[in-house]
């Protein structure tokens, strides 16, 4: 789907064109081949770059190529109640910007409908724009997540598999946002040069603090690893004690109830035994395997193997 949005400073609100005109914003949500290679055609765009952005691997970094600036950036996204990333392209081209992603992003709805002041004549100021949206949504996904990691400690008893694999899903979601982050404070610092893209004092000074939240955002993501790193090795550790002790428990009960076993299985060989013809040779076995048993658990429990 090709949509074409325009938005002067003499505009109040952003308007839905039918075709192109210069100073449009080219919005492109999970395009079809045919319109990729149309896009491509219509405005001097290399049709690799833009079919990138569909790959769902796709790295974030800056590619330019005969003064088109190609922006891979990739977003927070929840899918299925899982939290991803995807990709999202932006071209600045001479007088027009194209976005090519897969998905509807809610970030790019909220520009969309007209929450966010923008003009698409004015390609800095979009282009930032978008950049704040981008990471004002890690910043909320960040957050919960970082509220759920605190919240979500639980009791000795209560420790199991469902809880660790929670952690590990958020150090997963974690990384990825990692992945983004630094390759993005990387593009972030030179934009503020003003080498890549011309950029007015007003502007740099947006992309500066850009800057500045995506490198508190890099701090706090590993911060947040850290400690769930921190609170799922301690978990790990008490499973793994709480097993040794019931492996513990185990082998000396198994120790104790061998010595009856072999008591009793030397009473039933067919040979000649003492007591063996005695009328209470029964209850002797069962008297003398009960004590040494007795013994053998105030043995163990004095040394506290269990």
């Amino acid at each position: 789907m090709i949509r074409y949005y325009f938005k002067s400073i003499n505009d109040k609100e952003l308007l839905t064109l039918k075709d192109f005109r210069p100073g449009t914003w080219i919005y492109a949500e999970d395009p079809s081949r045919d319109e990729l290679e149309k896009i491509a055609l219509d405005y001097g765009l290399e049709l690799g770059h833009l079919t990138d952005a569909l790959d769902p691997h796709e790295v974030p970094r800056l590619e330019i190529e005969n003064q088109t600036l190609y922006f891979y950036r990739r977003a927070p996204y929840e899918l299925d109640t899982r939290v991803i990333t995807t990709p999202i392209l932006v071209v600045v081209g001479e007088d027009f910007v194209v976005t090519v992603s897969k998905y509807s992003l809610p970030f790019l709805n909220r520009i969309l409908k007209g929450t966010v002041d923008l003009n698409t004549t004015q390609k800095a100021k979009l282009i930032i724009q978008i950049f704040s949206e981008i990471t004002a949504s890690y910043n909320s996904f960040l957050t919960n997540i970082r509220r759920k990691v605190r919240t979500s400690g639980v009791e000795k008893n209560q420790i199991n598999n469902t809880v660790i694999m929670q952690f590990i899903r958020f150090e997963e979601i974690l990384n990825d946002f990692l992945t983004e982050l630094e390759p993005a404070s990387v593009i972030l610092e030179g934009l503020v040069s003003g080498k890549i893209l011309p950029l007015h004092e007003s502007d740099k000074d947006i992309v500066e603090d850009l800057s500045h939240s995506t490198g508190q955002l890099i701090v706090q993501s590993r911060a947040t690893m850290r400690s769930i790193v921190n609170v799922r090795e301690s978990y790990s550790t008490i499973l793994t004690n709480d097993l040794n002790r019931v492996i513990r428990i185990l082998t000396g009960l198994t120790i104790i109830l061998n010595v009856s076993m072999i008591i009793t299985g030397l009473y039933g060989m067919n040979v000649a035994l003492p007591f063996a013809h005695s009328p209470h040779a029964f209850w002797g076995v069962i008297l003398f395997s009960s004590m040494v048993s007795l013994l053998l658990l105030l043995v163990f429990r004095r040394n506290r193997w269990f």
